[in-house]
C-alpha cells in the first residue's frame, strides 16, 4: 500500500489523460505475462512473434518511471511523449533500470515507435474510442458525485478519504507522499486487471476503464438484428459506434463510409431524435440521445 496526500488545490487540478505511450508500455507487460491478462489473449495471439523492445527492469512487474513521463495534455501525440522519453538523462535510466550498461533512451524511443506501429496502431482507433468514452463517463461522475465519488469508484485497489489517496499494489515499493503534487488519471486497457502508479511532483494513476471485456469482440452485424432492420445497417452501426462522442470524420474512418455519407445518415438520425451534436473546442461531436440508448438496450446492445 502506498499513499499520497492531496491538498485542496491539488484536488482541484486533477485531470485525465489518454496516453498512447502508457498503453505501449503496459502492453509489453501483457506480452510478457499473457496468463495474467486473460482478457487480452485475442490481441496477444495476433501480435505474438513481433519483435519486443528489451526493457531492462530490476524486478518482475516493475516499470521504470522514465518510460512513462507525465502526459503533457489530455490527448498527447505518441511522438511528443517519446521525445520526452528520449531526452531522459543517462544517469536516471541507469538508476531506474539498475543496469551497469543502461539502454540508450533515444534508441529505445525509436524501438517503441516501431513496436507501436506494428502491435497497437491497427487497434488504436477502437482502443482510443474506449478510453475517450471512459473519460467522458468519469467526468459525469465527478460532476455528480465529486472527487470522492470519482476516486473511490476507479478500482478496488484505490481508495480516497481524508485528503489521502491510497493505492494497493503488489510491486510498488515507493514511500508514502504525505504532501503530494498534482494527480493525472490515466485510463489504460492494458493495465487491466491491476493499477499502476508513478508518484512524483505529478503523480500518475493508470487504471483499467470499464468496457474492456468487449474490446476485442468483432463488431456486431447490424444488418442481422432488429435495429438494423428498423433504421438500416449503416445507421445502426453509427449508433453503435457513438458509444463515445465522435466527429463525422472519425466515424467515417471507423465504419468505412465516406464523410459525406456519414453526414447524410447523421442528418436522418438527428431528425429522428437519436443523435445530437455539440461543439468541443474546434471539433463538432455527435452524441447518442437517451432515445437511442433505449433502442440499443431493447435490441440487446449494452449501453456504456
Amino acid at each position: 500500500m502506498v499513499s499520497i496526500g492531496l491538498s485542496a488545490s491539488a484536488i482541484a487540478r486533477i485531470r485525465f489523460a489518454v496516453s498512447p505511450l502508457w498503453e505501449t508500455i503496459a502492453s509489453l507487460r501483457v506480452l510478457r505475462d499473457p496468463g495474467g491478462h486473460a482478457v487480452h489473449l485475442p490481441w496477444v495471439r495476433r501480435v505474438r512473434g513481433l519483435g519486443v523492445p528489451l526493457l531492462v527492469a530490476p524486478a518482475p512487474g516493475y516499470i521504470p518511471d522514465f518510460l512513462t513521463p507525465t502526459p503533457p495534455g489530455p490527448f498527447p501525440d505518441l511522438d511528443d511523449e517519446l521525445a520526452v522519453l528520449a531526452a531522459t538523462p543517462p544517469e536516471v535510466v541507469a538508476a531506474q533500470t539498475g543496469a551497469g550498461d543502461p539502454p540508450d533512451p533515444a534508441a529505445l524511443a525509436k524501438e517503441l515507435r516501431s513496436y507501436f506501429d506494428a502491435a497497437l496502431a491497427p487497434d488504436w482507433p477502437r482502443i482510443r474510442a474506449l478510453l475517450e468514452a471512459e473519460v467522458y463517463a468519469r467526468a459525469r461522475t465527478l460532476a455528480a458525485d465529486g472527487v470522492g465519488g470519482l476516486l473511490n469508484d476507479l478500482h478496488a485497489n484505490v481508495s480516497f478519504a481524508g485528503g489521502t489517496l491510497s493505492v494497493l499494489q503488489r510491486w510498488c515499493t515507493a514511500a508514502d507522499v504525505p504532501d503530494g503534487g498534482d494527480l493525472v488519471l490515466i485510463p489504460s486497457v492494458f493495465v487491466w486487471p491491476s493499477v499502476l502508479t508513478v508518484f512524483g511532483a505529478q503523480a500518475q494513476l493508470a487504471y483499467p476503464p470499464r468496457g474492456i471485456g468487449a474490446l476485442w469482440e468483432s463488431p456486431p452485424d447490424a444488418g442481422a438484428d432488429a435495429l438494423g432492420a428498423l433504421v438500416g445497417r449503416a445507421r445502426a452501426r453509427l449508433l453503435t459506434e457513438l458509444a463515445v462522442p465522435s466527429s463525422t470524420s472519425e466515424l467515417a474512418g471507423r465504419i468505412g463510409i465516406t464523410p459525406g455519407g456519414v453526414s447524410q445518415h447523421l442528418a436522418v438520425l438527428r431528425a429522428a431524435g437519436l443523435v445530437r451534436t455539440h461543439r468541443d473546442g474546434r471539433s463538432v461531436l455527435n452524441v447518442r440521445t437517451a432515445a437511442a440508448e433505449v433502442l440499443l438496450e431493447a435490441n440487446g446492445r449494452p449501453a456504456p
